[in-house]
């Protein structure tokens, strides 16, 4: 019962489908949009608006903290660790390029590393310390990481001894990034349908089958899925698993004087201020199997931890209220790199960005669109 302006304008066949509307599925669409101008460019997202973890992270722009290029380096060799920091580094930079730093509210309040005291993970990065230093330079053509005690006085922290700082990294606004992304996609002419889950498809000799929660089938010329944590509901053969990562917000704090992105546990617990607040997330490590889940959520034993983090480090003896909780889902896997590669045919696959989808989302959107142009 489609009118004939329905028809040719919202129904019609696209030539490409990209499944998920975050960071990769629309910087997807909008790289193949601009490549072929002609073709008509759909994009599939199950929410009213972007959904995922696009929206629902803590807003880093960071390429890896002291310890985790460290532990990379050691688990994969030299040449894999900087060629994922190079990837992350570019992404960073082309996605502050395309959209401005304005539109995302990059901010750039640098990124951290903290230690406690007798803390044996300061004591690995410390005596190797120099040496990343003298594996990055070449790529960013300057000194990275350097040790900045005077930061934790002038942060208000407690019962931390060390901290390494960068002044390459700093917090996004993910929601004004995700905005501006959408419009621009939108005003270059791809078609954004939110509201649309996809069940599943089905592959034939001319086209993609694609069934929609509300009863409504499609035919693609081409599929980009970019589902992300929930990758194996629609291609289970690959090696996605969710992983969730709670996060909480506190309201204003007088007087907050924490700048900047700050890393803590190896990476499992994170923080930065917002609005004048303090916005922590991190915990999974306390029950893997648990945050293993796409079910969104908050748990009191993760919830407690950030808390007491809160409390005893980031701001101690200060009176705060939690204005928000939420969470998101990332997608993970064995490797920390992503799956961009080609399914089949017609069907290509940009998912297990890792918790970096800040970083190197546009880079593995760029990579998906150039597979679907060959």
């Amino acid at each position: 019962m489609f009118s004939v302006w329905e028809a040719g304008q919202f129904h019609r066949s696209p030539h490409l489908a990209v499944i998920g509307g975050g960071i990769v599925g629309l910087f997807t669409a909008l790289f193949h949009k601009r490549r072929h101008p002609h073709h008509h460019v759909l994009v599939l997202e199950r929410g009213p608006f972007p959904s995922g973890a696009s929206v629902k992270n803590a807003g880093f722009a960071c390429f890896g903290s002291p310890s985790e290029l460290l532990a990379d380096l050691d688990a994969e060799g030299t040449d894999a660790m900087l060629a994922r920091v190079e990837e992350r580094w570019r992404g960073l930079l082309e996605l502050r390029a395309e959209l401005g730093d304005q539109a995302i509210g990059f901010e750039p309040t640098g990124g951290h590393e903290i230690y406690g005291p007798h803390d044996p993970l300061y004591t690995r990065v410390a005596e190797r310390f120099d040496a990343l230093n003298d594996l990055l330079r070449p790529l960013f053509g300057a000194t990275v990481f350097q040790w900045d005690p005077a930061a934790l006085e002038r942060t208000g922290m407690a019962r931390l001894a060390h901290l390494a700082r960068t002044d390459l990294e700093g917090p996004v606004d993910s929601g004004a990034l995700m905005n501006s992304l959408l419009r621009k996609a939108v005003a270059e002419g791809v078609l954004f349908r939110p509201c649309a889950e996809v069940l599943g498809f089905e592959e034939g000799s001319e086209s993609v089958l694609i069934r929609l929660a509300d009863g409504t089938e499609l035919h693609a010329d081409r599929v980009v899925v970019a589902t992300n944590a929930w990758t194996k509901e629609l291609l289970p053969q690959l090696a996605v698993v969710p992983a969730r990562g709670q996060v909480l917000l506190t309201q204003p704090i007088p007087g907050l004087r924490l700048r900047g992105t700050f890393h803590y546990d190896e990476g499992f617990y994170y923080f930065r201020d917002h609005g004048g607040g303090v916005l922590l997330g991190g915990g999974r490590n306390l029950d893997i199997a648990g945050e293993t889940t796409s079910e969104e959520g908050t748990t009191p034993l993760i919830q407690d931890a950030l808390v007491k983090l809160l409390e005893e480090v980031i701001i101690p003896g200060q009176p705060y209220t939690i204005a928000r909780r939420w969470s998101g889902i990332m997608g993970m896997g064995p490797s920390k790199s992503p799956i961009v590669e080609r399914c089949s045919e017609r069907v290509v696959a940009a998912v297990r960005l890792g918790g970096m989808g800040v970083a190197i989302g546009i880079r593995v959107a760029r990579k998906a669109a150039g597979l679907v142009a060959e």
